[in-house]
């Protein structure tokens, strides 16, 4: 019979009625020729088994086939010619499924779906029982790892286990589509896996923050951001924007520059994470908050480079934060930019910037009303004010400030103490201030008064144990005002008090928790202290002064900031003249020329004209010194020359109040080279 296939095959013909069969049958009868050889083979091994032969043109099973095979069968006769054929090979190959399924403890489903399969791809006979083997291997392997799958989460364990089932019953291709379905459930739990894991860190960023950790907030929003990175783009948008945020609070209250611009790097990569084209919000968003990165981190330089490219970002944030698609945060955004050109101008003679200020704060106002969002319009207000005040503090007049306190009052009407009391409290601190310039013009003391009644006011709130560095903040214009106070006045009482109010900001205010403002509250206290030295007959209070001047450049470096450290050598400058005066020899002197020049590195008169106009009148008065106790007409000259650089620029900035002191220091100088 078997003789009869192997014709059967051999011929083309029927090869190709085969083919018109059907591809099962075709399939069929060509493993089973296939397999036989090898079959064949392994029975002439066994003593018990038939004889096999296997000739070129004939086969041998046990019996000669003698009949004649018939040509060009139909295909019914076809099949019944594959299932005789069939009959041994079956026998055998199952023997020998079952065989290798008792040694290696297997079911013998999955081994005969391999043994059909090796057989369609026409595997060499020799190489079968190794096959088989590595086989059988192998699905001890997929049960060994299903076990461990089945102890997974409940979802995953259930399809484990029907793959188990399906590949013991020999389905794979169902066993494969189930495998499929484990690994997109697998994905998903990952996802979610990740996404707790996202919200964990971000929960313990926020109790880092609490407790002023915030490096270590930044470190853990950016691995949540990195978690979520695979799968969710605004998530991980909305982490690293608070990482950004966190190091921002870093630079802010600790003097760490190299924090601000890690931000301003980060807010550089999420803009390239929320593209305008796809999510101009989102983007807009992001250059707002770059602007503020970089208002910050300008504060500090002494150029305008940085607030410069603030600008751009607050403008380019204004592009899609329109008035007509968001109303609220266009305005908002207008503060910011508000808040740029008032940096800007601060730097500048002239008053061009803060004017474009002032513009941009009136022009939310629109849409920040009272009635809408009374405390953005409260803060606003605050914003025009603080505006206001650096205008008015660059005019002879107190137009502006009398403006200034104003929009501060303004916005007292909906900062109330029983609703917000902290920024009550916040709102009274610039009013004093406002107040305090005002009392600073003015001969009086009424409102100098004002002032200290006002940041007294803010100390009920802002006490020490609910917001202890606000409250230091607090102290340190309280010292401020009464210091201007003291002046005024021709005893010491108020110095003395404003003394007492620095050094209570010192408790708060240490050099390892916020170094800058450690060393901003030094220079207040040398204030005070150079000013009760100048009233007092020893120099012990003068030095006392210099020695906090010395402290805070520890911290205000000229690489850190150089802005303040070039202020600090102002003052310090300041206190070196006034011992100088008081000693027979001009080391002081020297030294206060030395500081002066200084700080004339940063104030250049490119830069910033208007300071640089200030120390050149401060030298000028050094010259002064030096000519009272030498009478070196040289020395004339060198304050001459310097107080006439300060005039031009006093006059360029309309600055009336600086322009009466430089023109009677002027005076003064004229007249004693006329008596010489």
């Amino acid at each position: 019979m078997l003789g009869g296939i192997w014709q059967l095959l051999k011929d083309p013909a029927n090869l190709a009625v085969l083919g018109s069969i059907g591809a099962g049958i075709a399939a069929i009868a060509v493993g089973a020729w296939a397999f036989f050889t090898y079959f064949d083979k392994k029975k002439e091994k066994s003593p018990s088994a038939p004889s096999v032969r296997a000739d070129r043109g004939s086969v041998a099973a046990g019996r000669d086939i003698t009949g004649p095979v018939t040509i060009g069968l139909d295909e019914k006769g076809v099949g019944q010619e594959v299932r005789k054929a069939q009959e041994p090979l079956r026998d055998e190959l199952e023997r020998l499924a079952a065989q290798v399924a008792r040694d290696k403890g297997v079911e013998i489903a999955p081994l005969r779906a391999v043994l059909v399969k090796l057989g369609e791809k026409g595997v060499p006979e020799k190489d079968i029982p190794k096959r088989l083997d590595a086989a059988a291997d192998e699905l001890i392997k997929l049960r060994a790892e299903n076990e461990q799958l089945r102890r997974g989460p409940p979802a995953l364990a259930a399809i484990a286990e029907e793959v188990q089932a399906l590949i013991d019953r020999g389905e794979f291709d169902d066993a494969r589509r189930a495998l499929a379905r484990g690994r997109e459930s697998s994905r998903a739990l990952r996802i979610d896996a990740s996404r707790y894991a996202a919200a964990f860190l971000a929960q313990e960023a926020r109790v880092d923050d609490l407790q002023l950790a915030y490096r270590a907030a930044a470190a853990k929003y950016a691995e949540a951001a990195a978690l979520v990175a695979p799968f969710d783009t605004v998530k991980q948008w909305r982490f690293l924007l608070a990482q950004a945020g966190e190091l921002l609070k870093q630079g802010d209250e600790f003097g760490d520059n190299g924090a601000l611009a890690e931000a301003i790097d980060i807010y550089q990569q999420c803009i390239t994470l929320v593209p305008c084209s796809e999510r101009p919000l989102q983007w807009a968003t992001t250059q707002n908050n770059l602007g503020d990165a970089l208002i910050r981190l300008g504060e500090r330089e002494s150029g305008t480079a940085r607030l410069t490219e603030a600008v751009a970002a607050y403008r380019n944030a204004l592009q899609e934060r329109t008035r007509e698609r968001a109303p609220l945060e266009w305005a908002r955004t207008q503060m910011n930019l508000g808040t740029a050109f008032l940096r800007l101008g601060e730097r500048e003679s002239g008053t061009a910037r803060l004017e474009e200020a002032v513009s941009a704060y009136r022009e939310a106002f629109p849409e920040l009303t009272r009635e809408r969002v009374p405390l953005d319009w409260a803060k606003a207000q605050i914003c025009l004010g603080f505006a206001l005040w650096r205008i008015g503090e660059l005019e002879s007049g107190t137009a502006r400030l009398e403006e200034a306190v104003a929009a501060y009052r303004e916005a007292l009407q909906e900062q109330t103490r029983q609703r917000v009391p902290l920024d009550w409290a916040m709102t009274q601190i610039v009013l004093g201030n406002a107040l305090a310039r005002l009392g600073e013009r003015e001969s009086g003391t009424a409102r100098l008064e004002e002032a200290v009644a006002a940041y007294r006011e803010a100390l009920q709130e802002s006490t020490r144990a609910r917001v202890p560095l606000q409250w230091a903040a607090t102290q340190i214009n309280l010292g401020n005002a009464l210091d201007a106070l003291g002046e005024r006045e021709s005893g010491t009482a108020r110095l003395e008090e404003a003394i007492a109010a620095y050094r209570e900001a010192l408790k708060e205010y240490t050099r390892e928790r916020v170094p800058l403002e450690w060393a901003k509250t030094q220079v207040g206290l040398g204030n005070a202290l150079a000013r009760l030295g100048e009233r007092e007959s020893g120099t012990a209070r003068l030095e006392e002064a210099i020695f906090a001047y010395c402290e805070a450049l520890q911290e205000f470096t000229r690489a850190r900031v150089p802005l303040l450290w070039a202020a600090t050598q102002i003052n310090l400058g300041n206190a070196l003249a006034r011992l100088g005066e008081r000693e027979s020899e001009t080391t002081r002197l020297d030294e206060a020329v030395s500081a002066y020049r200084e700080a004339l590195q940063e104030n250049t008169r490119v830069r910033v004209p208007f300071v640089w106009a200030q120390t050149q009148d401060n030298l000028a008065g050094v010259y002064c010194a030096f000519f009272d106790k030498d009478h070196q007409p040289r020395h004339l000259d060198d304050a001459l020359e310097a107080v006439d650089g300060a005039l031009e620029e006093f006059l360029k900035a309309k600055a009336d109040f600086y322009i009466e002191g430089a023109e009677h220091r002027r005076g003064e100088i004229l007249a004693a080279k006329g008596k010489l």
